[in-house]
């Protein structure tokens, strides 16, 4: 009867040893503490985006030490898993961290280097020292490449140790989750481009010249035609191209004219002169007589470089031409090129011999503009 009695509280006893091992197993890890303020964030490599799948980028660790009381650190273990919890970790799909380093700015505890040997598990090591409670600490690790799966999110399990093996006297740890994400190529073509237009006067719009607000071509002149003054005008236009070799603006039609009476184009450049017949332009700012403007934006010879052509005979103040077909001006400043919008002024002036038939003078002048690509 004895020995029936005793194998049952045998059992007894071993279920009642094995439960308290449960008890004091489950009761060690609930007392490790959580690492708080935790993060990763995926950080540009040299040429690839931080989260892009199979980049070689940086990963970024921010957390901070239990707040409860100070921790011994010798290393820190970055283990990268496909779940967030369990007893197994799975390393993500192409991840590669056997090429990592750490970075030396190293903020909270410092003097760390890396131990990468083991793919998906590299820890950072130093002599183990003594972290204040709720320190601080954040840790680059550089030439890691992510999972090559696009807008797979993954985690990384962070472990503190008081060894310096990444394996011996766990501390604090916890989970941090990071994402790849499939990259979004955006395209967009420049085609060739001339943007040209003439008119009575051309306004900015946000200080960029702007042809929508170009007004009506038909100028008049500010005077009668005397024979002692100088009747003046201008006109206004404005140009911009990507052409590589830049763009070139001639002035195509007739002089004034009044039925079969003429006044004169001025085939040379010279100075206006009252009392003989005279019509000519320039692309200048003058003062005899005071008309005109210099363009706008100046040219600077990188992007703008549109300019009356030199030697043209419409690039001198005080100097006027008129000849059909010439070219006027170009973007030939520092270089044949391309050029940002500028506005010319077109600046007009008529004189008269006394002897001028009575009339209305016209003539229409059509501005055209060529790009080079």
């Amino acid at each position: 009867m004895s020995k029936n009695i005793m194998r049952p509280l045998s059992l007894i006893v071993a279920i009642l040893m094995v439960g308290a091992l449960s008890i004091s197993i489950f009761s060690h890890n609930a007392s490790a503490d959580q690492i708080n303020a935790r993060s990763l964030t995926l950080q540009a490599g040299a040429t690839d985006g931080g989260s892009k799948p199979g980049g070689t980028v940086n990963h970024y660790f921010q957390f901070s030490t239990n707040n409860s009381t100070s921790t011994t650190i010798g290393s820190i273990l970055f283990q990268y898993c496909t779940t967030a919890t369990g007893l197994t970790c799975t390393t993500p799909t192409g991840l590669v961290t056997t090429s990592a380093a750490v970075s030396g700015t190293q903020i909270g505890a410092s003097g760390f280097t890396i131990v990468n040997s083991a793919n998906g598990a590299p820890y950072i090591t130093r002599t183990a020292a003594s972290v204040a409670a709720n320190t601080a600490l954040k840790y680059q690790l550089t030439n890691i490449t992510n999972p090559s799966t696009p807008n797979q999110t993954f985690y990384v399990r962070i472990t503190t140790f008081s060894g310096t093996d990444g394996a011996t006297g766990p501390q604090d740890t916890g989970n941090v989750a990071a994402s790849t994400a499939t990259q979004i190529v955006l395209t967009g073509i420049m085609p060739e481009s001339l943007v040209f237009c003439t008119g009575g006067t051309i306004s900015t719009t946000v200080g960029v010249p702007d042809c929508s607000t170009a007004t009506s071509g038909a100028v008049s002149f500010n005077q009668l035609f005397s024979p002692t003054d100088t009747a003046i005008a201008t006109s206004q236009m404005a140009a911009s191209t990507n052409a590589g070799s830049g763009y070139a603006i001639t002035v195509n039609g007739p002089t004034l004219t009044s039925g079969l009476n003429t006044i004169l184009g001025m085939n040379s450049a010279t100075t206006s002169t009252h009392g003989i017949s005279q019509f000519g332009l320039n692309l200048k700012q003058n003062t005899i007589p005071v008309v005109g403007t210099e363009v706008v934006p100046t040219s600077t010879g990188t992007n703008y470089r549109g300019e009356a052509v030199p030697s043209s005979g419409y690039d001198i103040a005080n100097t006027f031409k008129f000849t059909t077909g010439d070219q006027i001006a170009d973007s030939s400043f520092g270089g044949a090129g391309g050029s940002d919008a500028q506005i010319f002024t077109t600046a007009y002036i008529a004189n008269v011999p006394g002897i001028q038939p009575a009339g209305s003078y016209t003539t229409t002048l059509t501005y055209i503009c060529t790009p080079t690509f």
